[in-house]
């Protein structure tokens, strides 16, 4: 970014545990920190990589868990140690949001705030960006929530939807929508109806705006999250930094930033996005970044296979050999000393199988 550069932050939250990414993610070493693809790049790198070309290093912050503050410094040498923020338990992203602007404040005044999830797949990137630039120039100038809106290419039941409303601007082919309404996760018919009108995108779960407009939205819909962080952010960068912050979050309710202020504020916007957008909520959203054979078979790592089609197979040492034999839309991952065998369709109970039995 040549001319905004001064007055432009980004605020990466990276505080997720990726159940759904059992044997391969754990509490230990979540999603965000992990090298699912051939460039060895962690999906948090490649979040950072996504934006360091348009901000300066020095302006991006990371939020995360402050378990995950030394892995985080180590995948990310570029960014200051400083800007890591270690958040003390998990509170959900209205407290990632809020504690992420008023940081922002605090070190650049009011600048038009980034925020982004460590875990998407996002191509090609100089179309992702024209889309931030876009909505960065534009959140300066009226003071707007903006969030991004993802053309749907099939009629996702695991997205949350938003419902656009009359087009309010196109900056170099790039259009702003004003925003109708913030939808739940759809059932199969309600989601094909919305795919069908062609008024609804994909929530991505990424924004930008002003710190002082998203700041204002949060003391009226959730004052005592701004509160509570305000008054635990003037001890950001003194020792008694850390535990201010555990104090503050103590108080905080688990609400995410689209349900407590997002669906409430006056004023949001939606850019319609051209690129190519997944959030790899589980195993079967890396399938086509991953070699396939002519079964349909992903895999990586050695696999020989006989009879067996559209298996995914994932090892996380390259030179382990799997053999499949006449099995059919397996999920199968090899971790460690830790091994999952799934049928694609029932990944989702991946998650309910960690949480009742590996905590």
């Amino acid at each position: 970014m040549k001319n905004d550069e001064h007055n432009t932050a980004v605020v990466i939250m990276a505080g997720g545990v990726g159940t759904r990414f059992w044997p391969l993610s754990t509490s230990q070493k979540p999603k965000q920190f992990l090298k699912l693809f051939d460039d060895d790049k962690s999906l948090l790198q490649k979040s950072v990589e996504r934006v360091s070309g348009i901000i300066p290093n020095q302006r991006i912050l990371v939020l995360t868990n402050k378990a995950f503050i030394d892995i985080a410094a180590e995948q990310l040498p570029q960014i200051p140690r400083a800007n890591i923020i270690g958040e003390p338990m998990r509170r959900d992203t209205a407290a990632a949001a809020c504690l992420g602007a008023l940081i922002c404040k605090k070190l650049f005044g009011n600048p038009v705030i980034i925020t982004l999830t460590a875990d998407h797949m996002i191509e090609p990137v100089d179309l992702f960006q024209r889309a931030l630039l876009s909505a960065v120039r534009f959140a300066r100038n009226n003071n707007a929530l903006y969030t991004f809106g993802i053309q749907p290419t099939y009629p996702a039941t695991s997205y949350g939807y938003l419902e656009l409303g009359e087009k309010v601007a196109e900056d170099d082919g790039i259009e702003h929508f004003k925003l109708q309404r913030f939808k739940e996760k759809p059932d199969l018919e309600t989601a094909r109806r919305y795919v069908e009108s062609g008024r609804f995108r994909w929530n991505s779960g990424m924004f930008v705006w002003t710190a002082g407009a998203i700041l204002e939205e949060i003391n009226k819909h959730i004052p005592s999250h701004l509160e509570a962080l305000s008054e635990a952010v003037k001890f950001y960068g003194t020792s008694q930094w850390p535990e201010a912050l555990e104090r503050a979050f103590g108080t905080l309710t688990a609400i995410s930033i689209d349900y407590a202020v997002m669906e409430k504020a006056a004023d949001v916007r939606c850019v319609g996005c051209a690129f190519s957008w997944s959030d790899v909520g589980g195993w079967n959203a890396i399938k086509d970044y991953l070699p396939r054979d002519e079964a349909g078979n992903c895999c990586r790592g050695s696999v020989i296979s006989m009879d067996s089609e559209g298996n995914l197979v994932f090892c996380e040492q390259p030179d382990e050999s799997v053999m499949l034999i006449g099995v059919k839309d397996l999920i199968i991952v090899r971790a460690g000393n830790r091994t999952l065998v799934t049928h694609k369709d029932r990944t989702e109970d991946i998650k309910k199988l960690v949480e009742r039995h590996l905590k």
